[in-house]
């Protein structure tokens, strides 16, 4: 008996395991026949995904409940978001500083709306939760537009010349390209929150139907989540579009 109960418990790792590594199989053989630059990529992201949800499903244990631990691991969440961003967005010591600001504006506002409010219940887990939420999603866009930013500007490197020739400051010579860089940032986060319960379940809807709460209950908490990741991502993209508004040299 304790043998089956035993097995009866490790089956869905086991099959979780399985599907995993086919799936896992998929993307890099997938990207591997169209050579696509580092193929392996998917398989340590994933890897690496596995294993920081393993320490994060521990460290919650004990810290989802204590405010200055929720606040701590806030903090780890920030610090390994603006490295991913930085290294992502391939931005350099001088532009580090405005990144990080940028990264830190959109999300405080955004939770200190929220949680002022009502909205949403203050208190360490949800804190935690839109937390962790909108910083990751606010690490996307401001990647997306860093690297569509400095693209622009390398890529028509002669408009903006022009504009400096006729006596515009950097950042007036780039204005435009900025709001198209913008834009395009923030397109995903508005094509999933137009196409959210249509297309797409998102997961914080998923979470609170399985965690109990009713659909209507979850929906609101969806929506709020939904809104708070664009409002973060507009403030971000703007504040960093503001902050690094200089010229990129050419070959950067």
């Amino acid at each position: 008996m304790t043998y089956g109960r035993t097995m009866d418990a490790a089956s869905p790792w086991i099959a979780t395991a399985i599907a995993l590594v086919l799936l896992a199989a998929i993307a890099t053989v997938g990207l591997s026949i169209f050579h696509i630059p580092q193929p392996r990529a998917v398989l340590l992201a994933l890897a690496r995904a596995i294993l920081q949800l393993g320490a994060l499903s521990l460290v919650l244990t004990g810290i989802i409940r204590d405010p200055l631990w929720v606040g701590v691991g806030l903090g780890v969440m920030f610090v390994a978001a603006v490295g991913t961003a930085a290294r992502r967005a391939r931005a350099g010591a001088s532009a580090l500083l405005g990144l990080a600001a940028s990264m830190i504006i959109g999300p405080l506002v955004v939770m200190s709306i929220v949680f002022a409010t009502g909205a949403i219940e203050f208190s360490p887990r949800y804190v935690l939760a839109i937390g962790g939420i909108v910083i990751g999603n606010t690490m996307t866009i401001a990647i997306l537009t860093q690297r569509v930013y400095s693209a622009s500007v390398r890529d028509h490197w002669d408009e903006v010349e022009g504009w400096l020739a006729l006596g515009a400051t950097p950042r007036q010579s780039t204005l435009d390209l900025g709001r198209r860089a913008i834009h395009t940032a923030l397109l995903p986060s508005v094509d999933q929150t137009r196409t959210t319960g249509i297309v797409v379940l998102p997961g914080a809807f998923v979470g609170a139907i399985f965690a109990g709460a009713s659909p209507l209950e979850a929906g609101r908490f969806q929506v709020v989540v939904l809104a708070s990741i664009l409002a973060a991502g507009v403030l971000t993209a703007t504040a960093l579009t503001r902050m690094t508004g200089r010229v990129v040299q050419r070959g950067l």
